[in-house]
């Protein structure tokens, strides 16, 4: 396959480009005296961001490579089931709109960096910060993997796909630029790169939805197209209407994962970096713009369906990249250079939210373990060092991941993080409004919900590449077994994972909890007054130099 050098060129100029920003972004909107050798600053952006600057942050955090690849892609192979996404983000803000808020206040009021300090400050629990903080880090690892593997397809698709680990040069190439910008600028980076990101993003959709349609005879035809294709091969399953045994999947994947997004850590330093609870509350309302921008790319997959678009085959495994659906269609039914800025949209959409991820798992590290059991007495220099270092140690971890975990569809490491994330909802969400729950209750739960959570993916196979393990993250109901008894025996129903753990996580957090508050077990000390949840100033002691740009 020959590299195709208008695109490349294209798309590195774009890409060069938005480094630059990257570069540039550590001197921006620092404030009076401001220092990145802050964790506040560099980690948190000062704490400072306005309503535009949240919008794009957040924006560019949650509307992933996920979104302009991997949503399609499972279109394109799984049909309907893809739009789970659709109602996930329409649920997602309804359900964050006040938890967020109260996080962010208790958060301001104390200083709050992680999700971690929270509960480490709400239980007065060493264990249950440690435990919030592993499982953060974990869960986000496959999250940038995805978006390293969208990354990748792009690269393919433009003719660098070589075998082996020259296959993966340019990847890592892009890897090296991102991890220097990130550790010099922090969050400032990815924040200031949204915009650009976003205007690229949104370009490439309105010619895609306008132009895409009229060339491929309209949207009836596309529908009727992808309806043929999933007539044909019923053994594979999909449909452009979901079948008996998908639906319960397609609420429960839709449902769980509006549950697991706001407690990854990379959304809640999204929000924690805003100036102010207004910010936050506009956000919430304004961010499902983006679910828009979602449905029209998700019918992408469709219209490449229509397109008769075939994956480009990955010449390290030798089978078909299902990622490279999208970027093939744009560069046979574009022009050669517009192909190339859609790359490159899709290549910042992807390093913008990895940067993000990146520094959210650092801050969780160096505030939760580094500082808490390593080194208690480290200054505000040492701790901001650790997590630039971190960022970079994350982000060789998600590389590695690509490799050791290869499931049917790349959508899957989202949903793979997101069964491991959501075992953290009893003691992130649960615990803004009540302390109910018993500390070992919720470490109980945690055990049970995480241990089964990682046996049930570790069986499911992977069909296309023939991997025993991590192959997705839907069960059929009757392989369910609870204390060795098959409830649902017989049942071909199929059910998101994550969902399945978390219930088995809250049904022993609540019976442990019972006992031990019945025998009067001390549940810990709480830090936070009822007060501390609505406040909305910036304590004097928190940031030093305090600036109202947004």
């Amino acid at each position: 396959m020959s590299v195709h050098w208008t695109e490349l060129g294209v798309f590195a100029v774009l890409f060069g480009v938005v480094s630059g920003v990257g570069f540039y972004a550590g001197r921006w909107q620092r404030g009076g005296g401001g220092t990145l050798d802050h964790l506040d600053e560099w980690g948190l952006g000062g704490r400072r961001f306005g309503s535009w600057v949240t919008w794009f942050l957040i924006g560019g955090d949650l509307y992933t490579a996920y979104t302009f690849v991997a949503v399609p892609a499972l279109m394109w192979g799984a049909g309907a089931m893809g739009f789970f996404a659709l109602p996930y983000t329409v649920l997602v803000y309804p359900l964050v709109f006040l938890p967020i808020v109260r996080l962010w206040s208790v958060s301001r009021v104390h200083g709050y960096v992680t999700p971690a300090d929270f509960v480490q400050g709400r239980y007065g629990s060493a264990t249950l910060a440690l435990l919030v903080a592993v499982t953060g880090i974990v869960a986000t690892m496959p999250y940038i993997a995805l978006q390293l593997a969208g990354l990748e397809a792009v690269l393919r698709t433009m003719g660098l796909n070589g075998a082996g680990l020259a296959g993966h040069a340019p990847l890592f190439i892009a890897f090296v630029i991102l991890a220097a910008y990130t550790y010099q600028s922090g969050l400032r980076a990815p924040a200031l790169i949204a915009f650009a990101k976003d205007g690229l993003i949104y370009l490439v959709i309105i010619s895609a939805v306008i132009i895409l349609p009229a060339r491929l005879g309209g949207w009836g035809a596309v529908f009727d197209a992808a309806n043929a294709k999933f007539t044909a091969t019923p053994s594979r399953g999909g449909g452009i209407v979901l079948g008996a045994t998908n639906q319960v999947q397609y609420v429960t994947l839709a449902l769980g994962s509006a549950l697991a997004l706001f407690l990854y850590p990379h959304a809640v330093t999204g929000a924690l970096a805003a100036r102010d609870r207004n910010v936050i509350k506009r956000n919430m309302v304004a961010l499902p713009a983006y679910s828009l921008v979602l449905g029209l790319l998700a019918l992408l997959g469709y219209a490449a369906i229509a397109a008769g678009t075939k994956p480009i085959v990955n010449a390290a495994t030798g089978r078909p990249d299902s990622n490279t659906v999208i970027p093939v269609l744009f560069e046979g039914r574009f022009p050669s250079w517009f192909a190339g800025v859609t790359f490159a949209a899709i290549g910042i959409g992807a390093l913008v939210p990895a940067a993000i991820m990146s520094i959210a798992a650092a801050n969780l590290w160096t505030r939760n373990i580094y500082k808490a059991y390593l080194h208690r007495d480290a200054t505000a220099e040492q701790e901001t060092r650790q997590a630039k270092i971190t960022s970079l140690v994350v982000k060789l971890g998600a590389v590695a991941l690509i490799v050791l975990i290869d499931p049917q569809y790349s959508i899957d490491l989202q949903l793979i993080g997101g069964v491991i994330i959501l075992q953290t909802l009893p003691m992130v969400a649960i615990a803004l409004y009540t302390r109910w729950f018993h500390i070992w209750g919720l470490v109980a739960g945690w055990v049970v919900g995480m241990g089964w959570g990682l046996a049930l993916l570790y069986g499911i196979p992977n069909p296309a590449s023939g991997k025993r393990h991590f192959g997705g993250s839907a069960l059929a109901l009757k392989e369910l077994s609870i204390l060795g008894r098959h409830p649902f025996a017989g049942s071909p129903t199929q059910i998101y994972i994550g969902f399945v753990a978390l219930i088995g996580n809250l049904v022993v957090a609540v019976l442990v909890t019972i006992v031990l508050r019945r025998t009067r077990v001390l549940n810990g000390t709480d830090e936070t007054t009822p007060q501390d949840y609505h406040k909305d100033e910036r304590p004097p002691h928190l940031i030093p130099n305090v600036s109202t740009g947004g």
